[in-house]
Parts: structure tokens; C-alpha cells; sequence
């Protein structure tokens, strides 16, 4: 009987410090576990609102796409997002901070994977062994972590046919090989469609309409129709647009001079500088607008502010 007790006793001893361990481990090793995946709603609001410049259609479509999304027990399909519009307006601005508001770890979060089409799937001659590896790579990481979250970055370089291999994971599957993919979030990044959104607000302009006056309706359509024609965006003749996979084509507007104001002011604060219209006024001046004539629009955005700050300050 006291052999009984002590072996009981050393068991709960042994479970008790199991426990600590354990917690300790979760504590400081990331986890797929609320303490480091916990959407932040405001967070997310408020980054939109002050990082963000000259976007207000997919800034609102962004808010309310993640966070319907993140709010849903129990989704019928993961989030698909591709995310439109020329270089520099934001794009992967956008998905960071959708990272940062739901990853404790950010960018940097194992959880987190982003796929660059110019380093990640160079090579035509490798594409089956391109959907080979995605596939299994997008399945062992959500069997880890279902609340994982997939960037796919240059889709506009992408090899036709490519993505097509994770369909599959996009639909309204419960689950595939015992693995539920409904949890998770896939990203497209694409410059593909930027033609038709600049087309769009040069209209507005000429027509003397405001530009907040832009909706999602003006321009998801025909941006989702361009994407599937075109050869160049990595979504030609896609199953995942056919079959309506995408939740949102999120178009990101070109940038006008009073944004490039705003995005040098937001980057001589983030260096740690104290902001300087002159300083900002004289960068974003000798930045080159479109189209010629009118000078309406950044030609690269907001992509090379920061360097060019360093040459003016």
C-alpha cells in the first residue's frame, strides 16, 4: 500500500512538472495556440487607417473580408484574396499587416508562408515538380496548423496552369485525406489587372469625380474577367476563378502626389526622423507621374520612398 501511494505520488509529481514544462514550452516556443494566433480587429483598423494611404476600396474590403473570416466558426472555405494593382500602391503592405494582426510573430511567424514566383517557381521545365511540392507543402503545414496562411507573391509571373494544382484546398471540401483546409488564408499578389484599375480612376479624374467616390463595384468585375484573358497574370484560365474560388479581387489604386506626401511623412517616422514637409515636398516632386500630359499618378507608388529619403535627408 505505501508502494502504491509513493508510485502516486511521483506520478502527480511527474504530471505536475509535465504540465510546467509543457506551458513553459508554449510560452516561449511559438504554437498553434491562441497565445500567439489571436485576431486583432482594431489592430487590424487602425494599421489600415494609418499605414495605408490612398486605398480606401480595398482598405474597407480587406477589414471586412478578414474579419468576417477570422469571426466565422466554422467557414465552409479558406479565405482566398488576390490583391491587384500596380507596384508600390500597397499590395504587400496589405498582407503584412493581415499577418501582424492575427500572428504574434508577424511576417516572421512560422505560420506564415510566402511563395515569390521569381525565386520559388523559376524554371517552365520544373512545373510539375513545382504543384508536386506546393501541394505537399501547403498540406503538411496545414496539418500542423490549420490557421496557417499562404502569400503567393508575382503572380503575374507565375507559370499558366500552376495554381491550379491547389484548387483542391480552395473549395468547399470538409476536409481532404482527413485535413481541413477551411481555416486557412491564401493570398495572390499580382500587378496583373493594373491597367484596368488606373483606366478606371483616370476616368473619375476626367470626369471631375471624387475619387473616394470609387467602389468595389466600378472595378472587381472587369478586373476579374481581365485577370482570367490574360496570359501575363498567373490566373489565365484558372479553375480558381472559374469556379468562383476567389472571394475578392481587391483592386489597389494608383497613387497621386498628396499620397506620396503621405507615405514619405509615414517613412521619415518610421526611421526614426522627424517628419519634414520640405523634405517630403522636394522627394515627391522629383518622382515621375502618369500619363505624361496630366502627371496625375506615381509611376512606382510609394516603392522607392524610402530610398529616396535617404538621398534628400
Amino acid at each position: 500500500m505505501r508502494q502504491f501511494m509513493l508510485g502516486f505520488v511521483f506520478a502527480s509529481i511527474a504530471v505536475v512538472v509535465f504540465t510546467m514544462y509543457q506551458n513553459v514550452f508554449y510560452y516561449v516556443y511559438e504554437c498553434c495556440r491562441p497565445g500567439w494566433i489571436s485576431f486583432n480587429r482594431t489592430g487590424l483598423e487602425v494599421a489600415l487607417d494609418q499605414k495605408l494611404f490612398g486605398q480606401h476600396v480595398a482598405s474597407r474590403v480587406i477589414q471586412k473580408a478578414v474579419t468576417g473570416f477570422m469571426n466565422n466558426k466554422n467557414p465552409k472555405k479558406p479565405l482566398v484574396l488576390s490583391l491587384h494593382g500596380w507596384t508600390g500602391t500597397g499590395k504587400n503592405l496589405v498582407s503584412q499587416l493581415i499577418a501582424e494582426n492575427i500572428y504574434k510573430e508577424g511576417m516572421a511567424s512560422s505560420f506564415v508562408h510566402q511563395f515569390v514566383t521569381s525565386t520559388h517557381f523559376l524554371h517552365s521545365s520544373q512545373l510539375e515538380n513545382y504543384k508536386s511540392q506546393l501541394q505537399q507543402w501547403i498540406k503538411g503545414n496545414v496539418t500542423n496548423c490549420p490557421r496557417s496562411m499562404f502569400i503567393f507573391d508575382e503572380m503575374d509571373k507565375m507559370h499558366p496552369g500552376l495554381i491550379d494544382c491547389i484548387k483542391p484546398y480552395l473549395d468547399y471540401y470538409e476536409n481532404l485525406d482527413g485535413v481541413s483546409y477551411r481555416q486557412a488564408i491564401f493570398i495572390f499578389l499580382s500587378n496583373a489587372g493594373g491597367e484596368h484599375i488606373t483606366q478606371v480612376a483616370l476616368d473619375f479624374w476626367k470626369a471631375g469625380r471624387d475619387r473616394e467616390e470609387m467602389e468595389l463595384q466600378h472595378l472587381e468585375p472587369a478586373l476579374s474577367l481581365s485577370v482570367f484573358n490574360n496570359k501575363q497574370s498567373g490566373l489565365w484560365h484558372t479553375s480558381l476563378v472559374d469556379k468562383n474560388l476567389v472571394d475578392f479581387f481587391v483592386p489597389f489604386l494608383p497613387l497621386e502626389y498628396r499620397h506620396v506626401l503621405l507615405c514619405g511623412m509615414a517613412e521619415m517616422s518610421a526611421k526614426g526622423l522627424e517628419p519634414n514637409q520640405d523634405v517630403v515636398d522636394q522627394m515627391a516632386r522629383d518622382l515621375v507621374y502618369f500619363p505624361k500630359s496630366e502627371k496625375i499618378f506615381s509611376v512606382k507608388g510609394c516603392k522607392t520612398i524610402g530610398g529616396k529619403l535617404d538621398y534628400y535627408t
